[in-house]
């Protein structure tokens, strides 16, 4: 038991070794035991255990520092990084796995380098994410701009002026 750190009181336990050896300890429930080490939940429990153990942390984190995020947010945040089956860091390595656009990637690191490798490679860009349309000055296909509404001029009603209803 001299591997075990309570964090609080009654409630919290971190263990120094791996996962699969908490259940081996006398007067440890294994119901109530976690981990915050999220490549060994994942290996362990699988994809989606990870991604709960992410946004505890981030929670867990946010809260210790007297921050308080909407837990959207935070799931959001969980789903980037995992939506591919597999853990995705929010690193410069992590993009490149997650979207291949060259715009994007140039925004994080790297840019000179991302964009060489793209116009040496024939690379194109659909220009269709919040940072390519904020580097290129297009409207973003969310909230008011992904609509786009249009109507025929022989639909439009007839105006009329006067004392009758202007719509007829």
């Amino acid at each position: 038991m001299e591997n075990l750190r309570f964090i609080k009181k009654y409630s919290w336990g971190e263990f120094k070794q791996e996962i699969n050896n908490g259940n081996g300890y006398s007067g440890v429930d294994a119901s109530r035991t976690t981990s915050n080490n999220i490549i060994e939940v994942c290996q362990t429990l699988g994809i989606e255990a990870a991604r709960q153990t992410i946004i505890n942390e981030i929670k867990f984190t946010m809260e210790g520092h007297g921050m308080n995020i909407d837990i959207r947010h935070m799931k959001l945040l969980a789903d980037l990084i995992t939506y591919k089956g597999e853990l995705l860091g929010m690193t410069r390595h992590g993009f490149v796995k997650m979207k291949s656009s060259v715009l994007l990637l140039a925004s994080f690191e790297k840019t000179s380098d991302h964009l060489f490798n793209a116009s040496y490679s024939g690379r194109d860009d659909l220009i269709q994410g919040v940072s390519e349309c904020i580097i290129t000055g297009v409207p973003m296909q969310l909230g008011t701009g992904i609509l786009k509404v249009r109507q025929r001029v022989q639909d439009l009603p007839e105006l009329k002026y006067g004392p009758d209803p202007i719509i007829s």
